[in-house]
């Protein structure tokens, strides 16, 4: 019967094609049916947003995705040292657990969720801590979603400016897929090429951090959707591919809102738990910080 429930609540969400009500499907979902760790859409999500990702490659030019990601890498890059230096700075200044700031620092400045996963194995922290970071940053995904393209409105930026902006500074790529797509498609293509430039940052930081712990790792993270997408993007941009683009596009989006459903999915009452003032109000008081930051380096490049 569960099942049942479930095509309703993500016919639902797809239907409506509006990205946070997919999201808030997928949390009042799983709050309501309390659902397993291993249930299908936890341990798929990743796997059915990722596939969006790949899918929406065939619909992008190639030496478009290339002269966006130059002209934007050095303010990515120097957003991504910045403001992992500086949260990770604040948090010793606050008196934070210094692996707590360690994983705010990494999700703040790369890839969220999948930074803090990424380098739990390195630093163990306490399990309790890694819920307790991977929940108010699911918050904050989801505020971001919400607000970011209100806040893109008023400051009247293009689909192109907005993108840039939602890739740099909010924290998952489900989130930056969600907000960038309430805004756009072109916002949604530009957010996906540099949110992926901006995830592979993940590598040098395991690299690093493996080295200052001493912690021997036999492989790195290296995010093989990452290949997946350029691969998709050179196909459709030089191979006839035998159905239309805006067929691909369209199929992409109704995979990218059922990723942001099962993403949903993955709140719990449990994780809720774990979350004390002082570890809720740092990553956020890190956020409002970042956000104008971010905007003001994106602005230098357009």
């Amino acid at each position: 019967m569960i099942y049942f429930y479930l095509f309703v609540f993500l016919f639902l969400s797809v239907f409506f094609k509006i990205p946070i009500i997919a999201l808030i499907g997928g949390i009042i979902f799983s709050l309501i049916f309390v659902t397993k760790k291993n249930f299908i859409t936890k341990k798929f999500s990743t796997i059915i947003l990722q596939t969006g990702i790949v899918l929406m490659g065939f619909s992008i030019n190639f030496q478009s995705a290339i002269n966006l990601s130059t002209q934007y890498l050095p303010a990515i890059s120097l957003f991504v040292i910045s403001t992992f230096i500086f949260v990770f700075l604040l948090g010793l200044i606050l008196n934070i657990d210094k692996k707590y700031s360690l994983l705010i620092a990494s999700g703040s400045s790369i890839c969220g969720g999948t930074a803090m996963i990424s380098i739990a194995p390195i630093i163990k922290p306490k399990n309790e801590d890694l819920a307790a970071a991977l929940s108010i940053l699911f918050i904050l995904n989801a505020i971001g979603i919400l607000l970011f393209p209100i806040v893109g409105e008023l400051l009247y930026l293009s689909q192109t400016q907005f993108g840039a902006w939602a890739a740099t500074v909010i924290h998952d790529t489900s989130a930056v897929i969600g907000a960038s797509m309430n805004y756009g498609f072109e916002s949604l293509e530009t957010a996906s090429t540099l949110k992926l430039a901006r995830t592979l940052w993940l590598i040098p930081l395991v690299f690093s951090l493996s080295i200052i712990s001493r912690h021997e790792k036999k492989y790195f993270p290296i995010p093989l959707f990452v290949l997946f997408f350029v691969i998709a993007i050179f196909i459709g941009s030089y191979f006839k591919v035998p159905i239309e683009k805006e067929f691909v596009r369209d199929f992409s989006q109704i995979i990218l809102l059922a990723g942001l459903f099962s993403v949903g999915t993955q709140i719990s009452l449990k994780s809720m738990r774990n979350i004390n003032i002082k570890k809720l109000i740092f990553p956020i008081i890190s956020w409002i910080i970042i956000i104008p930051f971010s905007f003001f380096i994106i602005n230098l490049v357009t």
